[in-house]
């Protein structure tokens, strides 16, 4: 149990204090959530015409080395001059409306090693010493984590899905006119979802060290994880062989890590048990 910070040593917090304590942690995550969202509303050009509009360009990072790999290859895919579609809003505040969540949603993506830092602050006390000393390093490495899928799904995902779905016509009298609302949410969900998905690791060592995870059990399942996650990419990409395979490598070798961070939980754990016995 955490103890008070005002009360006198080994008198522990009640249940309301917790709640109060939780109620702070929230509290400064939200300021800094709430700053960060403020630069993002003032920096809008930055924002909106390089960074989210960013993959609508021909001249787009990813756009530029698939289409040197393909011609490489003997194609032209990712080729291209333009994107053949338009972005419109169609309501009176839509673009207000997008321009301040889209703000708020930066500032949680720019702040999210300081609300793991609230979390971790609320969650230490109440471990004990060795178990500190295990987890260091925990912000930093599901920080690093979270902004490589970040990354990972603004210049892969995004893209792909974008030029994919750009293109895609069912007949040629259907012109492509897409709804700001729906062109950002399509970012916004492929951005989320992968700095998600590349905590993977980070579960798998909390799964571990609370025993609802083992090694063995990884290994054990891992061809059903490679169906799951092939199944999954084909979801969240285009139709084509090819952005499924790049999409699924990076989760893969995640779900490798995974198993081997596993084991070193294990490792240590008994290790540790060994010690305390002598």
């Amino acid at each position: 149990m955490k103890k008070n910070k005002q009360a006198s040593p080994g008198k522990e917090m009640s249940f309301l204090d917790h709640l109060e304590e939780l109620r702070w942690h929230l509290v400064r995550s939200t300021v800094a959530v709430l700053i960060l969202a403020l630069v993002a509303f003032i920096f809008k050009n930055f924002v909106f015409d390089v960074l989210i509009f960013g993959p609508t360009r021909p001249d787009f990072a990813t756009y530029k080395m698939f289409c040197k790999i393909s011609q490489s290859m003997g194609m032209d895919s990712f080729c291209f001059q333009e994107m053949p579609f338009s972005i419109q809003s169609r309501t009176m505040a839509g673009q207000f409306s997008t321009h301040l969540w889209t703000s708020i949603y930066a500032g949680i993506i720019v702040g999210f090693p300081y609300i793991l830092y609230e979390l971790w602050k609320f969650i230490s006390p109440g471990l004990r010493e060795n178990e500190r000393k295990s987890s260091r390093g925990f912000i930093f490495i599901a920080s690093i984590l979270f902004f490589l899928g970040v990354l990972f799904g603004y210049y892969v995902i995004s893209p792909l899905s974008i030029n994919f779905l750009g293109n895609y016509q069912v007949s040629e009298e259907v012109r492509n006119q897409f709804d700001l609302e729906s062109y950002i949410g399509l970012v916004r969900t492929s951005v989320l979802a992968c700095g998600i998905v590349f905590e993977l690791p980070i579960l798998m060592y909390i799964l571990t060290r609370i025993g609802l995870v083992t090694p063995e059990a990884l290994k054990k399942y891992r061809k059903f994880s490679i169906i799951i996650i092939l199944v999954l990419s084909a979801v969240i990409t285009p139709p084509d062989v090819v952005s499924q395979i790049i999409v699924a490598i990076p989760i893969l070798v995640l779900y490798e890590v995974s198993i081997y961070i596993s084991k070193m939980v294990i490792k240590n754990e008994q290790k540790r048990e060994k010690e305390q016995r002598r």
